[in-house]
């Protein structure tokens, strides 16, 4: 099982990668590191609202869950 903390962080370098690419994209497109520079946080703004929904969507499929036990010893 995994923390918060480490979960957080995890997510943090993967969308920090995610945004170099589509930074880097865009450049390429582009050639204006400015424009290329409001693609990616753009990118990353709207992906990070998305995720957050998805997983709170999420929350209420039972798919895959297990029970918990009705007690613990």
């Amino acid at each position: 099982m995994e923390s918060h903390a480490r979960s957080i962080v995890k997510a943090a370098t993967w969308r920090l990668g995610g945004f170099v690419m589509t930074v880097g994209v865009a450049w390429v497109l582009t050639r204006r590191a400015d424009l290329a520079a409001t693609i990616g946080l753009t990118d990353t703004a709207v992906k990070l609202l998305a995720f957050y929904v998805h997983e709170r969507l999420w929350l209420k499929v039972k798919f895959g869950r297990t029970k918990p036990p009705e007690y613990q010893i």
